[in-house]
């Protein structure tokens, strides 16, 4: 299993977490973005830096992922296109997605942006609470394999 981190909006504390899970059980962990990104020294621990636009970073986590895979994302539409690949997809949390849940989440994704392309304001997420991060460091236990 290899995890994979779309890193331009990953929170840094979701970082911390993944960086410490992929040491101590020596997964590969792999963070694509489209700017360089710093990160601890590990044989673990690398950086993948895309060209900058609109899904590049999505594109690559896609065309890279293999089957049981880990991908952490916000991004539902990546989310369910790593579900399609017979992969896994965990938000930053803590959320798992499944082939049950994408389709709404897709739904309700779109809905909101109807609204704000019509020009109806709507809030951006809340701020990640430590019982999110709790939320998200029990469901990668879950979800990773035993050292």
């Amino acid at each position: 299993m290899h995890i994979w981190v779309d890193a331009d909006a990953c929170p840094n504390v979701i970082k911390d977490i993944l960086y410490r899970a992929s040491n101590r059980l020596r997964l590969p962990l792999i963070l694509v973005a489209n700017q360089p990104l710093r990160v601890p020294r590990s044989a673990y621990i690398r950086t993948m830096v895309v060209a900058r636009g609109f899904d590049v970073a999505d594109e690559e986590i896609i065309r890279q992922i293999v089957a049981d895979d880990l991908v952490i994302t916000a991004d539902i539409p990546l989310a369910a296109a790593v579900l399609e690949k017979n992969s896994h997809a965990l938000s930053p949390r803590g959320e798992r997605y499944s082939p049950d849940t994408i389709r709404e989440r897709l739904r309700i994704r779109d809905m909101m942006e109807q609204l704000r392309d019509s020009g109806v304001r709507t809030a951006g997420p809340a701020t990640l609470s430590q019982a999110d991060r709790q939320a998200f460091a029990n469901a990668l236990d879950r979800l990773l394999p035993r050292a």
